[in-house]
């Protein structure tokens, strides 16, 4: 194949339509199936193309001549790129993707419209997904809904899901889902635990299939800018997207009671405190109650804490530290998503001061769970603990 494929005239970008609705997509699609090649270091791309230099995967597309990628040593690659261009992704990585850590490091000059992230597709559903570390003049967010959040990396990520309609594709012209995670706190570099996003979008329903090709990309519409981009660590895994995220930082337990930590390592009978969440809706967090607590806006709120160890015998009962202002609303504890039937529901006092509310369990939860914690009203939460 020697041309690159047409584009559509007058393509604009819809809502998250920067990059990831885009012929590129096409374009890769079609190249990594005719045109798979290997590159040499220090080796220049100006024509769109896929391949491998020094055992990495790596991908090349723009939509009008105007960028030019460098592959260096390792999995090092920089990339120029201006207005004349329209349209550039590029970047290293690996095929299939990886849900181990990948950390990175260089510099990231944007002037206008670009993204940095870590960008792929899955297979059995075809899903395109963003992991955002960095972006220019405009947020990616923009005019879509939130759908949750989850802290991963010294960053709150923000999530967010969009259908692209008969939307150039890996496996062509299709419908798929496109996953967002956001970084609040912007960075070129540093370490995305990539389990964390994959298992936040997850508890929101978000589910992701086989994996196939994943890049550290640099992208542009429109703009200008340049970058220089090594990826330090990351391993051609094969494993589906559903590993237990690392642990997140938890708050000190008030009390003084050793608190539970996180991310597949929560002691049910210990103290688990409610920042520690792996994803949430609808919450907010704040200092109180001698720590940090959170709040639940209402019925469509939730939190999701992974990797409850409840054992064998399961949870006779649950104790929430908790002040609501509104009497009459309940907490709910849900196993394995955030709308199956509770497993136990605490009825709060409804006087807006910090209080130890508690019910048992029926069933009682057992082995090792995802708990979701939903409101029927505004209520904020300091810390949970089960009981037998």
């Amino acid at each position: 194949m020697n041309d690159a494929p047409t584009q559509p005239a007058g393509r604009r970008r819809g809502r998250f339509g920067l990059l990831a609705s885009f012929a590129c997509t096409a374009a890769l699609a079609v190249i990594a199936a005719m045109m798979p090649g290997t590159a040499q270091a220090d080796t220049t791309v100006t024509s769109n193309a896929t391949g491998t230099n020094n055992g990495y995967f790596y991908s090349f597309w723009e939509q009008a001549s105007g960028a030019t990628m460098t592959l260096g040593s390792g999995s090092n690659y920089s990339l120029t790129w201006n207005t004349a261009s329209t349209n550039v992704v590029a970047g290293t990585g690996w095929n299939p993707g990886t849900t181990s850590p990948v950390t990175y490091s260089g510099s990231w000059n944007c002037n206008g419209n670009c993204y940095l992230s870590l960008y792929g597709w899955t297979t059995n559903p075809l899903v395109e997904y963003y992991i955002v570390d960095n972006y220019g003049d405009y947020n990616p967010s923009t005019g879509a809904t939130k759908l949750g959040s989850v802290n991963s990396d010294g960053s709150t990520y923000d999530l967010y899901e969009t259908t692209r309609t008969n939307e150039p594709s890996i496996q062509g012209t299709a419908t798929f889902n496109q996953y967002w995670a956001i970084r609040e706190s912007k960075r070129t570099g540093g370490t995305i635990t990539v389990t964390n996003i994959f298992n936040a979008w997850t508890a929101l329903g978000l589910n992701l299939g086989t994996p196939n090709y994943q890049i550290l990309a640099t992208e542009g519409y429109q703009s200008s800018g340049s970058s220089n981009i090594t990826v330090t660590s990351g391993a051609s895994s094969t494993a589906t997207p559903s590993a237990t995220p690392t642990t997140p930082t938890t708050s000190a337990s008030p009390t003084g009671s050793p608190s539970s930590g996180g991310g597949g390592n929560r002691n049910a009978y210990q103290q688990i405190a409610a920042d520690s969440y792996d994803a949430a809706s609808g919450v907010t967090t704040a200092a109180g109650d001698g720590g940090t607590v959170v709040s639940l806006s209402g019925a469509s709120s939730y939190l999701a804490f992974n990797g409850v160890q409840f054992g064998s015998s399961g949870a006779a009962d649950v104790s929430f530290r908790v002040a609501n202002p509104t009497a009459g609303l309940n907490l709910q504890v849900r196993i394995g998503s955030p709308t199956a039937s509770p497993a136990c529901t605490v009825y709060p006092s409804g006087n807006d001061t910090w209080t130890l509310s508690s019910n048992s369990c029926y069933p009682k939860p057992s082995g090792t769970q995802t708990v979701y914690i939903t409101s029927t009203g505004a209520t904020e939460i300091n810390y949970l603990v089960f009981g037998q």
